[in-house]
């Protein structure tokens, strides 16, 4: 009894040891300045332009307007992909067909992305084989082929994650579009629907 009475009072002792010890001071939290302090930029134009600074891949310049469209579009592509996978689970041939033909190819899909990459020599090719490669997802599942499915799918999203990481939306003002669009071909005549680009 002695010896655990001892154990107890020994234990204490180094406990009370330890929290006697200077402890090094917290590192103070970073505030940020009053927002009356900062009124020649917008709020967070630093961040971003640091961030800019970091990210080395090419600009797409884009109004504000068709970034934000494109952005909607790529979510659904993501959207689609995600319904590809869920439908080749239990073997849906025709839902994988009908997701994929949602980001397929097509001439109205090629002008949109043709408008999109105006500013940006070579984005339009590569979101023009994006959606090209994603014809292949379609025409395997025609033939109810899981494994040419799988393959194309593969392709696919190797088109998507190369392509995101080449490019990156840079907004710009009218006058700026314009000018970096001056030498761009003509885009072909479109009639409605949404614009894609992946």
């Amino acid at each position: 009894m002695k010896s655990a009475v001892a154990f107890v009072i020994a234990l204490a002792t180094v406990v009370s040891c330890k929290s006697a010890e200077p402890q090094p001071a917290p590192t103070p939290i970073a505030t940020a300045p009053p927002a009356a302090a900062s009124t020649s930029a917008p709020a967070g134009s630093g961040a971003q332009e640091a961030l800019d600074r970091m990210d080395k891949r090419a600009d797409v310049p884009l109004l504000p307007m068709m970034a934000n469209h494109q952005k909607q579009n790529m979510r659904d592509h993501l959207a689609a992909v995600q319904e590809v996978v869920a439908a080749l689970a239990t073997s849906d041939f025709a839902a994988i067909e009908k997701s994929a033909t949602r980001i397929g190819y097509s001439e109205q899909m090629g002008a949109m992305c043709t408008h999109m990459g105006a500013g940006a020599p070579g984005f339009t090719e590569q979101a023009i084989a994006f959606h090209k490669t994603a014809d292949g997802i379609a025409t395997a599942a025609k033939k109810k082929d899981r494994d040419a499915v799988l393959v194309a799918l593969g392709a696919t999203l190797t088109t998507c994650t190369s392509c995101h990481a080449a490019w990156k939306q840079k907004i710009v003002d009218e006058a700026t579009w314009t000018r970096v669009t001056a030498q761009a071909p003509p885009m072909a005549p479109m009639h409605g629907g949404p614009m894609h680009a992946p």
